[in-house]
């Protein structure tokens, strides 16, 4: 017979992490917080703005990853505790075998939740924005930086995240100069935010006739979509509006008209683009959207002192600043700040990212 007792240690270990998960968590607030919400909802007043009720859905919806969860897996761990006594009396191997089944799906939801605790920096839990902007390289610079949009592309529907895209600038030849992705889901700013930074390239080039190796780099910038109004000013002389034409598709309309905008904030060269609306209204709004919110994830890292000043985060996209080194010819992907490699690389551009992603969280980066 299995033993029993090491059942019974296992089930304590998994008690004990769910308490501290709870704690560490915040679990009463988080309930007495949903309680509140559903109150709040009650009320006839609130059903009177629209924005309010959105507001509140999505809060109740966050605790509720939080809360929901914890309240499962204690219901299951007391579940599994009356059936450890059932089996203990009619020594009942296949029920056993039955108990560690489950016992090993709760551990992976605690192992779930205690992931969630990497997102405890402000606004983690955000929508967030995906600037990719091609540099030194040319043609295959371009065709890197479209790699790298189809990459995070399948990682957001992997995770299932809705994503679009706001601004794509196409290459002369081939790939994207620059890009830009609105990302919708549940911590998408938390689970991203460490993807900021450059990535380098080393391939044969399928450019070259010879064949030769090439190095490429493109930058990445993530920013959360901050819905609440946030303490950035923004003067309107530092700011310079163009229109132009959209360069994507759109039908006649796109293609004839100036609707598409680009906003640079002068005095740190941020650069923020719309063109996936026929309305210049519409676009200017949203990129005058980006821009605040770019902004003020520049001062949260100023603030953090985790990230460089702003100045730093504008440094040539070149030797030297990169954060993960994509090797194809070696068939090696390597972050260089955690130190983690993988030798799929087709697996890692087909959007399979949590490994690097999770350690960079987890190294507090």
């Amino acid at each position: 017979m299995i033993d029993i007792y090491t059942i019974k240690n296992q089930i304590i270990t998994l008690n004990h992490r769910k308490n501290d998960l709870k704690r560490y968590l915040d679990y009463n607030s988080k309930k007495s917080r949903i309680s509140e919400i559903n109150l709040e909802l009650l009320t006839p007043n609130v059903w009177k703005i629209q924005k309010s009720i959105h507001q509140l859905n999505k809060e109740k919806n966050l605790l509720n990853i939080i809360v929901d969860n914890l309240n499962k897996i204690e219901d299951k761990l007391k579940e599994i505790n009356i059936f450890i006594e059932l089996a203990e009396e009619t020594k009942d191997n296949m029920l056993i075998k039955d108990i560690i089944i489950e016992i090993k799906k709760t551990e992976e939801k605690i192992k779930k939740l205690e992931f969630y605790r990497m997102f405890s920096k402000k606004h983690d839990n955000c929508n967030c924005y995906i600037d990719i902007q091609s540099g030194s390289g040319g043609i295959e610079a371009q065709d890197w930086s479209k790699m790298l949009l189809k990459m995070y592309l399948k990682w957001s529907d992997k995770k299932g995240f809705k994503t679009e895209i706001i601004e794509e600038s196409h290459g002369e030849i081939i790939g994207i100069k620059s890009a830009t992705v609105q990302i919708f889901g549940e911590y998408a700013f938390g689970w991203l935010r460490t993807e900021t930074g450059i990535h380098r390239l080393i391939r044969k080039s399928p450019f070259d006739s010879g064949k030769r190796r090439h190095t490429s780099f493109s930058s990445v910038f993530i920013y959360p979509d901050i819905e609440e109004k946030v303490n950035i000013e923004i003067c309107l002389s530092d700011l310079r509006i163009d229109v132009y034409r959209a360069s994507g598709a759109g039908g006649q309309h796109v293609n004839r008209t100036e609707s598409a905008v680009r906003i640079t904030h002068i005095p740190t060269n941020l650069v923020t683009q719309c063109q996936n609306n026929r309305s210049q209204h519409k676009n200017k709004e949203q990129a005058m959207k980006q821009m605040n919110s770019k902004l003020y994830e520049l001062k949260m890292q100023k603030e953090r002192k985790r990230q460089k000043k702003i100045e730093d985060s504008k440094l040539d996209i070149s030797w030297g600043n990169q954060i993960r080194s994509y090797i194809l010819d070696h068939s090696k992907i390597k972050d260089l700040r955690t130190g983690i490699e993988k030798y799929d690389t087709q697996s890692v551009l087909n959007g399979n990212l949590d490994d690097f992603i999770e350690a960079s969280l987890i190294s507090g980066l």
